[in-house]
């Protein structure tokens, strides 16, 4: 469930002396980024300023995420466990996590097929910032104000270039010409008021669809 304010009394405090361990995972991939705790004034606070606080056990107090290295975490969601005892935190980071400077405090081991997708979400909000920055600021933001019809077309040739190097270039560069469709299908989106995900909810509509038909007799 997404907590609120009156959810609070709700959870399990006395279980763990009024902590509550709280994952943070990332919106975005899914990647788990660290394991922190929280009390009922970390929990409140973080409703309040929709970025991540907890309470350091060691210094008995509260501490918001990246208050002194701006590695902030931005959090867009909080959930408790059936059991009420355990929070689950999304949140999209501003840099890395770790205090050692990696992206996650389980370290850089390489990502799963499922963090590698989640990739595109975040590449959505790359593109996001580009066009804020404005138009001299990036081929991206270039791209997009030349306006739909341009980037239909873009999308148009990097589609051919994907299908010629299927016919007769190597896996590599099959890859690196799937990419840049990629790249310009997001811009093509964006540019009429799109996301990434409504494609995934179609595809995902189509296969319950075809789940839910009845077999052939």
């Amino acid at each position: 469930m997404k907590l609120q304010e009156s959810d609070l009394e709700g959870l399990a405090w006395d279980k763990h002396n009024g902590l509550l361990p709280a994952i943070v995972q990332h919106a975005h991939s899914g990647t788990v980024l660290m394991l922190a705790y929280m009390n009922r004034e970390a929990l409140r606070a973080t409703l309040a300023r929709g970025r991540a606080v907890f309470y350091s056990r060691s210094r008995q107090q509260l501490w918001e995420k990246g208050e002194s290295s701006g590695h902030s975490l931005q959090v867009t969601g909080i959930r408790r466990d059936c059991d009420g005892d355990t929070l689950l935190l999304t949140a999209i980071p501003a840099g890395p996590v770790c205090h050692l400077g990696t992206a996650t405090c389980f370290g850089e081991e390489p990502p799963s097929a499922a963090v590698q997708l989640g990739f595109l979400a975040e590449l959505e909000d790359i593109i996001d910032a580009r066009l804020a920055d404005g138009p001299e600021s990036s081929y991206t933001a270039q791209l997009h104000g030349r306006g739909v019809r341009h980037v239909a077309q873009k999308v148009g040739e990097e589609g051919l270039e994907v299908a010629l190097a299927a016919v007769c270039e190597p896996d590599e560069r099959l890859s690196a010409e799937s990419a840049d469709l990629l790249f310009h299908l997001l811009v093509l989106l964006r540019g009429r008021g799109l996301r990434l995900s409504g494609v995934v909810a179609e595809l995902r509509a189509r296969h319950a669809s075809r789940d839910s038909r009845a077999p052939d007799s």
